[in-house]
Parts: structure tokens; sequence; C-alpha cells
């Protein structure tokens, strides 16, 4: 089965192609010849990811699957959640200004339960499904560890006494938020 999975991010390829195995030939935007910039204006993590597949499909006529991700803080009502990227104003995918705000708006509140969480939508034969994986944890009063991206140097998953950034990739892969919601679409896909 041929499906497009909406990045262009090698690591994340390779990542999927693992966990899905034989059977299945996932390629990226580059290889259906996609270079837009394609939108995510949704105020969800689930419209960003829906936007994308829904686009590819409409455009390209491909089954395909798109992600989104975002980080949600109890104490700030769920932010920095679908704007995580782009947390610090000004910045596009700047994760030191991303902690350091993030940091700041924490400050010594004690409450730093958050969650990461990734969907994904698929679109399969003009059907669309989600899959969601999330991971609880708290957020650390700094940084800790220099593995990883994003926010993994403040984010100690539950269960955890170190951040996902000390925790190393390896690990980081087998517990994820994005793990678990490829899991989910890897045995949907499987069982197709």
């Amino acid at each position: 089965m041929k499906i497009v999975f909406a990045t262009n991010n090698a690591h994340k390829l390779a990542e999927i192609n693992d966990i899905l195995g034989d059977g299945f030939e996932i390629v990226s935007l580059n290889d259906i010849g996609c270079h837009e910039d394609i939108p995510e204006t949704g105020a969800t993590l689930e419209e960003n990811a829906r936007q994308k597949t829904a686009f590819v499909a409409g455009k390209y006529h491909h089954d395909c699957f798109a992600d989104d991700t975002g980080l949600e803080v109890e104490a700030l009502n769920g932010e920095p959640g679908v704007h995580s990227a782009r947390y610090a104003e000004g910045t596009d995918h700047d994760s030191e200004a991303n902690m350091e705000k993030l940091l700041r708006k924490l400050g010594n509140n004690n409450n730093r339960k958050a969650r990461f969480r990734t969907v994904i939508s698929l679109i399969l034969n003009g059907e669309e499904h989600q899959f969601e994986g999330r991971v609880d944890g708290t957020i650390a009063f700094e940084r800790q560890g220099s593995e990883g991206f994003g926010y993994d140097p403040v984010f100690v998953p539950d269960g955890y006494d170190k951040s996902f950034a000390e925790l190393g990739e390896e690990m980081k892969n087998r517990i994820s938020h994005r793990a678990r919601a490829v899991a989910k679409l890897a045995e949907f896909l499987k069982s197709r």
C-alpha cells in the first residue's frame, strides 16, 4: 500500500517506515511533487492535522496522513497547545525562546502538570480517521539534558525522574506521544 506522509522530515519518515514495516510504501510531500506551504490555521491539533490531509488528498489525490503535536500545560490553560512551535512571539520553531517563555510564564507555580499530544489524521479511500497519542508529565523548573528537540529539556514524563532530553532519543521514541499515535495508526493500517 502506497501512502503519503504529509511531511518532508526525513527522521519522521524513517521512524514511520520502521514501525509500519513491509507492506507499506510511505512517501513524502517531495516525492509527490508537493512544495507548497500547507496551511495550519486550525484552533486545535485535530483541525491542523485534518487541514494537511485534506489539502494533500484534495490536490494530489493520494491516501495520506499528517500529524500535529502540542504541549499543553495545565496551569497555563492548555498553552502553548496548537501554538507550541511558535509560542514565543516573532519566532518560528525557536526552541530556546519557546522554553524561555514557558518557564517565565510558569514562574514558581507549583502546578507543573503538562501533557504532550500528537494527533494523526489519516485519509484512506476517501474516509478520515484520527489517532491520538498522549504522554502526561510535568514541566521542570529549569532545562535538563541536551538530547532531543523542542520542549524535551523541560518535559519530565510521568514515571521518570529525567526529562525527555536526558532519557535520550531511543527511550523517548518508545514512550512518546508520537510513538503512541503512530502505533495506533500502524495497528489500523495493518488491519486493513
